[in-house]
């Protein structure tokens, strides 16, 4: 545990609620805990919260710690001072209304109030605690108006990535929707982003910090030649964007720049989310997973905490 002192707040704004489930230590112990928090009035969720500032989408609440839980008391092997709003598939059924809600006529600013909604939860949450309060943002890849309302919320961004195609053109558009940062053809539609009208509401964006390479595959404990050749554009590509526009990143004084390769997904992973279990605390041998017997080695667990510590130690 690197900072017992702090309170770490996990905000879960992924409908899927992966995080969620994996801090409550997963499988049925996970579902029972979260219909019961989306049993309670109002749900004890992100869902819930947004619920509440639609009644009242202008006016900060005077209280959010209800919408918290602690998943050390549903699962024993998170550190107890670790908080967590919960995700909700509610956020996906009530993104339209919270769009709507910021694009009312009045009050002149209700884009950047709306868009304000997290950054208000976090001051309040933090304020009312005895100890400094980190907090950590799990989005999933749509730019959504919740998705929005995460990053206004933010000071930095850590990028997941895999070596293909795929994740080229979702960097592409991170860089194009929030910060305007696009190819010539798309020029047109860079100019009415969301950056364009969060730099008009005066709204501070995040900054680039890290992207994480992962599912790295390995040959005699290298990363492979076909990954490489996979992940050299994409890093290319993020070279480019930050010699032409170093505001949008921060400073990096780490040997590997802005890129940390994370193992491949596999066994160590798959026990880690399964069981709840921080990586820190897997152990090496056999492990029951939904009913079927994993061994979890030595050499690949090593090569996860690694992985994990670089990451961590970058924060």
């Amino acid at each position: 545990m690197e900072h017992p002192d702090e309170i770490v707040l996990v905000m879960d704004l992924c409908p899927q609620a992966n995080l969620t489930e994996m801090l409550l230590g997963g499988k049925d112990s996970a579902s029972t805990a979260l219909r019961e928090f989306y049993s309670e009035k109002p749900r004890r969720s992100v869902g819930g919260y947004f619920e509440a500032r639609l009644s009242s989408p202008f006016m900060p609440l005077s209280e959010v710690a209800n919408f918290v839980v602690i998943p050390r008391e549903y699962n024993n092997r998170i550190p107890e001072n670790v908080a967590l709003l919960p995700g909700d598939n509610l956020l996906e059924l009530l993104s339209e209304a919270i769009r709507q809600a910021s694009q009312m006529a009045l009050p002149v600013d209700a884009w950047s109030k709306v868009n304000s909604w997290l950054l208000d939860f976090y001051k309040i949450y933090s304020d009312q605690q005895d100890y400094e309060v980190a907090a950590f943002i799990d989005c999933n890849p749509s730019f959504s108006i919740y998705t929005q309302i995460a990053l206004c919320a933010s000071e930095y961004v850590v990028v997941p990535y895999t070596a293909d195609d795929s994740s080229r053109r979702g960097i592409e558009n991170i860089f194009a929707l929030l910060y305007g940062v696009t190819s010539s053809e798309l020029a047109a539609y860079a100019r009415i982003s969301f950056n364009k009208r969060a730099t008009e509401e005066l709204l501070s964006l995040p900054k680039i910090h890290t992207f994480v390479s992962n599912r790295v595959t390995m040959y005699k404990g290298k990363p492979s030649s076909a990954w490489l050749a996979k992940s050299g554009p994409i890093k290319s590509l993020i070279s480019e964007i930050r010699t032409k526009n170093k505001k949008l990143f921060v400073s990096h004084h780490q040997p590997a720049g802005f890129f940390v390769d994370m193992p491949d997904y596999h066994t160590v992973a798959v026990v880690s989310s399964s069981e709840g279990c921080p990586l820190s605390d897997v152990t090496p041998g056999h492990h029951d997973v939904d009913g079927d017997i994993v061994q979890v080695n030595k050499s690949s667990l090593d090569k996860y905490k690694k992985a994990i510590k670089l990451l961590v130690d970058r924060m």
